[in-house]
């Protein structure tokens, strides 16, 4: 993985191999706190997505087959256990079956180009916290008026 910074800014590629929770949550090392994924794309596979269903359950399912990486989204933040990616994906197998949904892994196949958008300067601005059941939550640091 590597990244380029422009302002508030980031452009990541990631090459065969990398991970994309792993990969983005490796830009807190370069004092990276707070940043909203803005978009992505590439290919990816060993792709697990899913869905938070009413009750606060995951259901999961593996691709493990190479998709297309459409579309991007989510955040970075302080987690309990270190940085805290929260990523939902777009991504299309080779019949142009389009799946999506909440990322629980992926990794990248050919290459990923992931822009995220840096949120304060070095503050936290907002973080994750496990709550009584396990679910871990956003919360906010600085709420303003």
């Amino acid at each position: 993985m590597e990244f380029s910074r422009s302002g508030n800014d980031i452009f990541v590629r990631m090459d065969p191999g990398d991970e994309l929770h792993e990969s983005i949550q490796q830009l807190s090392k370069s004092g990276i706190v707070n940043a909203s994924i803005t978009s992505g794309i590439g290919r990816v596979r060993n792709t697990e997505i899913g869905f938070l269903d009413s009750e606060g359950v995951y259901h999961k399912k593996m691709y493990v087959e190479p998709m297309e990486l459409l579309s991007t989204q989510g955040n970075l933040a302080p987690g309990p256990n270190g940085p805290f990616t929260h990523i939902h994906i777009v991504a299309s197998e080779d019949d142009h079956t389009v799946r999506g949904g909440h990322l629980f892994t992926a990794t990248v196949a050919v290459t990923a180009e992931i822009h995220l958008r840096v949120l304060g300067d070095n503050e936290r601005i907002f973080e994750r916290e496990k709550t009584e059941n396990d679910f871990i939550k956003l919360t906010f640091c600085n709420i303003g008026d």
